[in-house]
């Protein structure tokens, strides 16, 4: 797949993944929203990893900077 997110795009995946995480484990969020926010957290994470988000596909968005 093509790469399709850019440098902030990633950074900013993996802080909002961070915190979500951090507000589950401390038990400020539980619950189904917890779980819910959690798989999305796992979501933000892979995608950031990958460079490749699978919503901006059909949308033609990039976040890349351009070569």
């Amino acid at each position: 797949m093509k790469k399709n997110m850019g440098g902030a795009d990633r950074v900013i995946r993996i802080i909002i993944a961070i915190v979500v995480a951090a507000l589950y484990f401390t038990g400020t969020i539980s619950g189904t929203l917890g779980m819910v926010l959690m798989a999305l957290a796992g979501i933000f994470v892979l995608t950031a990893l990958v460079g490749t988000c699978p919503l901006y596909l059909p949308f033609g968005i990039s976040t890349c900077k351009k070569k």
